[in-house]
């Protein structure tokens, strides 16, 4: 990886609908932007925008709420019909306490809520509306990046929190045209030690980093292009990133 490279938001997307064509979208931003898509190029999309273009809408007074999802909103405090949808979008109950449901989503991660969303959603309006993740988010970033020529990157990024720091980072739930891990194992440090265990989130390092420009209010800069990485020629997925169950000690 080389040393230098460098992060640029990309202004100027619009509002996002459902249905939207995301890769055509971009391309007209980017060409208006005059940011000219090079072999190598990274794009950083943030899951919001990948999400309202799937339509992965859900209006809380639709939802019916189950008696598991109401005895778990007893113990956590939470609305009903988001607890329902937590349950559906997750296969277990990591923690849960008052004000906290962490679980391990449909997807593999662990994370707080399944990823359900209500900030940057929409405008506030008594017909709640709360946004899930994509389906299949490293199909979606498959898809960008084919849609964008096939020479690019892309990175699908969401917010996470981590078990014992606080704060949140960005991380990759969607990955195309990179390696999201990369296996160093095998290289020289600087003075010839081989490496053993060194295993590097790449993926998960450039959604943090492009977290830092995309911020997590009313910055509305949901794209972030990154230029000049060094990176081994590997079409990796975000689910490469997920820690087997079995050597999951904290489950």
């Amino acid at each position: 990886m080389t040393q230098q490279f460098t992060l640029t938001a990309v202004s100027n997307i619009p509002q996002i609908q459902p249905g939207d064509d995301l890769g055509l979208l971009l391309k007209n931003v980017l060409r208006k932007a005059e940011m000219t898509l090079q072999a190598g190029d990274v794009l950083v999309i943030a899951q919001k925008i990948i999400s309202k273009a799937e339509g992965r809408f859900v209006k809380l007074a639709d939802v019916v709420v189950g008696q598991r999802a109401m005895e778990v909103a007893v113990q956590t405090d939470k609305d009903p019909r988001l607890v329902e949808l937590i349950l559906r979008e997750s296969t277990a109950i990591s923690r849960m306490k008052s004000g906290v449901l962490i679980v391990r989503h449909r997807l593999g991660f662990t994370s707080a809520n399944a990823g359900i969303d209500r900030s940057n959603v929409g405008p506030v309006t008594a017909d709640e509306t709360v946004l899930l993740l994509p389906l299949d988010p490293d199909a979606s970033a498959e898809k960008l990046r084919v849609a964008l020529g096939g020479d690019v990157g892309v990175v699908i990024s969401d917010s996470h929190g981590r078990p014992f720091r606080l704060g949140t980072v960005g991380v990759a739930i969607g990955v195309a045209g990179i390696p999201a891990l990369w296996d160093r194992r095998g290289e020289p440090d600087l003075y010839g030690y081989e490496l053993q265990h060194t295993d590097v989130g790449v993926a998960d390092e450039l959604a943090a980093a492009a977290g830092l420009l995309m911020g997590q209010g009313a910055e509305g800069l949901p794209v972030v292009l990154v230029r000049g990485l060094e990176l081994p020629d590997m079409n990796g997925r975000a689910s490469d990133l997920v820690r087997p169950l079995e050597l999951d000690m904290y489950k």
